[in-house]
């Protein structure tokens, strides 16, 4: 669904979709922009190219490789060193939005919430009653 918002780079009034999170004009500046780094990754000597090398040789802006990559413009398995970073830490990954150590704590967590209200539940069924104290 569209939406008419501001441009995120320019400030200029669009219509937001799907397809688009940007205006035309700044959509045409990252369209050149993405060819110079295609152009760049596509030498053999520059598949094993870093993210602070593609910036610097590139000119292009973190945030906007950092997108690349993660709508899958810019294939890791093609170019292993490129990524973004993890949601919730910053520790640069290749796929989904947490790295694995993020994702294992996530679940530990929620194991502990459901382990915790199953024993609720438990008690509750017996009668027991308990109190907590929050400090």
């Amino acid at each position: 669904m569209s939406e008419i918002t501001n441009c995120p780079r320019c400030n200029a009034l669009f219509m937001k979709n799907k397809f688009r999170d940007v205006c035309e004009n700044c959509y045409k500046q990252e369209e050149k922009m993405y060819e110079k780094v295609y152009q760049f990754l596509k030498k053999r000597e520059n598949r094993a190219a870093t993210m602070a090398t593609v910036i610097n040789q590139t000119g292009v802006d973190e945030e906007i490789l950092y997108k690349w990559v993660k709508k899958g413009r810019i294939q890791t398995k093609l170019f292993p060193n490129l990524g973004y970073p993890c949601d919730k830490c910053g520790k640069i990954i290749t796929s989904g939005k947490l790295c694995q150590g993020c994702a294992d704590s996530l679940k530990k967590d929620l194991q502990q919430y459901e382990a915790n209200n199953e024993w609720k539940e438990k008690m509750k069924e017996q009668g027991t009653y308990y109190t907590s104290r929050d400090k």
